[in-house]
C-alpha cells in the first residue's frame, strides 16, 4: 500500500507546488506500481471478482489489467509496451487526481482531499462520474470477452445508498446498451485483427475506430452525470463541455492515444480546478501553456456553437480515410500545442480537406 505522506506529498506538489499537473512517475501514469498486476491481487467474494473502482488504486488498476490482457493483439500498434490506446485512460485518471478532480465538490465529505481519504473517488464527482464510463464499462465488457480469464464474473462495488451507477454486464447493457456493445466489438475486433489480411497500418486505424467509437458511446452515455455539474464553478462546467467536446475531434481522427502522445496532450491541461473569475489567456497561476489550451478549447466548442454544430461535422467530413485522418492528427497536435498555429488556418485546412473526400 501507499504510504499516505508519500502520496500526500504528491498531492502538494500537484495542487500547488508545481506548474503543471503531475500524472507521470517514473515514466508511468502516477501511482502505477502500486496497482494489481494481475486479476486475483482484486477483491474476490463468493467467486466474484468485486473491485471498488471508487478506491482510485483499484480503478487504475482495472486500466493495467485491461493493458495487460489485450496487449498480446495489439501488435498494429507498434512494438512499444506503452503503444496500446488505452494508456491514454490511466493518464487521464491521474491528471484528475492529481488536479482534484475526482475529490468531493460538494464539501460534504472529506473524500479525495488532502485533510481525508486522499484514495477516495467522489461518486458526487461530475469528472469521476464521467471517468466511470471509461473504466469500468469497458471492464465489464473486456471481463465478458474473456480477456480476464474464462468464466470470471465482475461486479463493482459501490457506497451503501448510491444507486445511480451500473455494476455489472448485464446491468450495464441494459442501461447503455450502446456504450457496451461497441465495447464488445472492440475487444471482440481485437481478437479477430490477428488473422485480418489487411495491411498493418488500415488494421492499426481500423481497430482505433473500433477504440474510439466505444469512447465516444461511452461519452454520450455519461450525460447521466451531467446533473453533478451544479457543484462547479460556470468557468469549470465550460472546460468540462470543452474538453468532452474536444473527444469529437481526437475521436475522428482516430487518434493513437499511446503514452507517448497522451502525455503530451495531457501536460497542457489545467493543474486545478477553475474559479469563479477564471478567464483564459489571463489565469494568473496557470502556466502560458494551459492558458492557451483553455482558450483553444474554448474557440472550439464557441465556433462550433455559432456554426451550429458545424464545425464537428466538418472534422468528421474531412476524416474520410487513412491519410486524411493521419493528417488531422497532426493538425490537432499544431493547435493544440503550438501557439503560432493561428485558429483561422486550422478552419481554412478543414474546409479544404473535406473537398478531397
Amino acid at each position: 500500500m501507499l504510504r499516505p505522506t508519500v502520496f500526500g506529498l504528491l498531492l502538494a506538489c500537484a495542487v500547488s507546488l508545481c506548474s503543471s499537473a503531475v500524472f507521470l512517475e517514473n515514466g508511468m501514469p502516477i501511482l502505477w506500481a502500486q496497482t494489481a498486476g494481475q486479476v486475483t491481487d482484486l477483491p474476490i467474494q463468493n467467486g466474484i471478482l468485486t473491485p471498488d473502482p471508487w478506491h482510485f488504486l483499484q480503478r487504475m488498476s482495472l486500466y493495467r489489467l485491461m493493458i495487460a490482457a489485450t496487449d498480446p493483439f495489439m501488435g498494429s500498434m507498434g512494438t512499444n509496451a506503452t503503444d496500446s490506446p488505452v494508456w491514454g485512460l490511466p493518464l487521464q485518471l491521474g491528471w484528475m487526481l492529481t488536479t482534484g478532480r475526482l475529490a468531493d465538490p460538494t464539501s460534504a465529505t472529506t473524500c479525495g482531499l488532502q485533510t481525508g481519504d486522499t484514495t477516495c473517488i467522489s461518486t458526487q464527482s461530475w469528472w469521476a462520474c464521467v471517468s466511470y464510463f471509461v473504466s469500468a464499462l469497458p471492464f465489464l465488457s473486456a471481463a465478458q470477452q474473456g480477456f480476464m480469464g474464462e468464466g470470471v464474473q465482475v461486479q463493482m462495488q459501490v457506497p451503501e445508498g448510491v444507486t445511480d451507477y451500473c455494476t455489472t454486464y448485464t446491468d450495464c447493457a441494459a442501461r447503455y446498451p450502446d456504450a457496451m456493445s461497441k465495447w464488445d466489438a472492440f475487444f471482440q475486433g481485437l481478437k479477430s485483427s490477428a488473422d485480418s489480411p489487411l495491411p498493418e497500418n488500415e488494421k492499426k486505424d481500423a481497430l482505433l475506430g473500433l477504440y474510439w467509437a466505444a469512447q465516444m458511446a461511452s461519452i454520450y452515455a455519461s450525460a447521466a452525470c451531467n446533473a453533478k455539474q451544479s457543484h462547479y464553478s460556470a468557468a469549470e462546467v465550460s472546460f468540462a463541455n470543452s474538453w468532452l467536446n474536444s473527444a469529437e475531434y481526437v475521436s475522428a481522427a482516430h487518434f493513437h492515444s499511446n503514452l507517448e502522445k497522451s502525455a503530451m496532450f495531457m501536460s497542457p491541461l489545467p493543474s486545478r480546478i477553475l474559479k469563479d473569475g477564471d478567464n483564459a489567456p489571463n489565469i494568473a497561476d496557470l502556466s502560458q501553456e494551459e492558458n492557451h489550451t483553455l482558450s483553444i478549447f474554448s474557440w472550439m466548442t464557441s465556433v462550433n456553437k455559432i456554426l451550429g454544430g458545424t464545425l464537428v461535422h466538418l472534422w468528421r467530413s474531412a476524416m474520410c480515410s487513412v491519410n486524411t485522418r493521419e493528417k488531422g492528427r497532426e493538425m490537432l497536435e499544431q493547435l493544440l500545442l503550438n501557439p503560432n498555429f493561428a485558429t483561422n488556418t486550422f478552419l481554412s485546412i478543414i474546409t479544404g480537406m473535406t473537398t478531397s473526400c
